[in-house]
């Protein structure tokens, strides 16, 4: 595993211009040279800006550069292998035999999909998320808090690249929704609070009927988590770190629940960790629970408690197919509602921003509207 950061971007890039320049093309050498001198340069260019950008000196500039040709290459990488593969066979099975022809058929084919794809995927990532908004009845729900509207943000990485006016266009969208709670389920930065302060400002603006809050992710303890619980703090927003609070409508109760990320003890920092039975300390076990928790993989602990509904973020739906898959391998939903156990609903949300590569492709951010709906209601006569 120590070796898989020297490994890959050499995959990264090796592969594409292998598949691009040299199986059976046979470019001019003026091409060929230049075709060669781009790989090479993002060879040794990537780890450079990604460790200027991301390690001691963060570098915002640097960490731009580095974020847009790790994107770059794994798309490349990606539509190397699955066009140099299946479409050669197509084009075998069509009676086109090994030539240079095939070959640059195949060489367009793979520029000209991963062009699209990166001209896509970066508007996509930077533009204001779709409202996804959906039902979901909680059995144990009173019939006093059908149509509760909570709002789920997640993921807005607030990074290197200033989005501090998309940051406001999302909290405008957020506030036409009118929700009962609004919900951020960590990973709200990639940097310190001090840094990042004008891109998370806007979040003093969201309104609620009932409560703003939130949870840390794992990216928080990258990147000063105290800071950012302060941060929030300032803006308004009531965190739940290990602790509840009630939302009461029409004689019925909701018990709204949170836990820091599932890294946060291996942080350092005291009193940060995931501790679901202090979230739900001196709470009615009849009563039905929301929990707010990074990761979906804390669902296992949520169903062996009886959690009603899990809200995560985290897996940003991929973020660049085909990492889809990778994702899956940790995680046990990728994105939207799932069942867990007995009783307990996973919603995974997609993301509201992007972490790095300042693409998403085939995997469209969210900013999500559940109503919560309740088995109870009152027949008509």
């Amino acid at each position: 595993m120590r070796y898989i950061p020297l490994i890959a971007p050499v995959l990264l890039w090796a592969v594409p211009c292998w598949m691009l320049l040299y199986a059976g093309q046979h470019w001019t050498l003026p091409v060929t040279l230049a075709g060669t001198a781009l790989p090479a340069l993002g060879l040794v260019g990537m780890p450079l800006a990604m460790a200027r950008g991301h390690g001691r000196r963060q570098q915002d500039r640097a960490a731009v550069v580095g974020d847009i040709l790790l994107g770059i290459s794994w798309v490349l990488f990606t539509w190397s292998v699955l066009l140099g593969v299946f479409l050669r066979l197509g084009l075998t099975v069509a009676g086109v035999g090994e030539s240079q022809d095939r070959a640059r058929i195949v060489t367009w084919a793979v520029l000209g999909v991963s062009a699209v794809l990166l001209a896509r995927g970066h508007a996509e990532a930077r533009r204001v998320p779709r409202v996804r908004s959906l039902d979901v009845e909680l059995p144990r729900l009173g019939a006093g808090l059908d149509g509760t509207r909570v709002v789920l943000i997640t993921d807005t990485h607030y990074g290197p690249l200033d989005r501090a006016r998309w940051s406001a266009r999302v909290c405008e969208t957020v506030n036409t929704l009118e929700a009962d709670l609004v919900c951020h389920t960590g990973d709200i930065a990639d940097g310190t609070a001090e840094r990042r302060r004008a891109q998370a400002a806007p979040l003093g603006t969201v309104r609620a009927t009932h409560a703003r809050i939130y949870v840390t992710g794992n990216h928080e303890y990258y990147s000063e988590a105290q800071g950012w619980v302060d941060l929030m703090d300032e803006l308004g927003w009531e965190p739940l770190r290990n602790r509840h609070l009630l939302l009461e409508r029409g004689g019925d109760t909701l018990v709204v629940a949170g836990v820091d990320d599932v890294t946060a003890e291996s942080s350092g920092l005291a009193g940060h960790r995931a501790h679901l039975a202090g979230a739900l300390a001196g709470a009615d076990p009849d009563l039905p629970v929301l929990l707010l928790a990074h990761q979906p993989r804390f669902v296992d602990r949520a169903a062996a408690a009886g959690i009603d509904l899990q809200l995560s973020g985290h897996t940003h739906g991929g973020q660049i197919w085909p990492f889809h898959h990778l994702v899956r391998i940790d995680q046990p939903a990728l994105a939207g509602l799932s069942h867990h156990g007995t009783r307990t609903l996973l919603y995974t949300s997609r993301g509201t921003g992007f972490w790095g590569p300042p693409f998403r492709v085939f995997a469209p951010s969210e900013i999500t509207l559940l109503v919560l709906r309740s088995p109870h209601l009152p027949s008509s006569p």
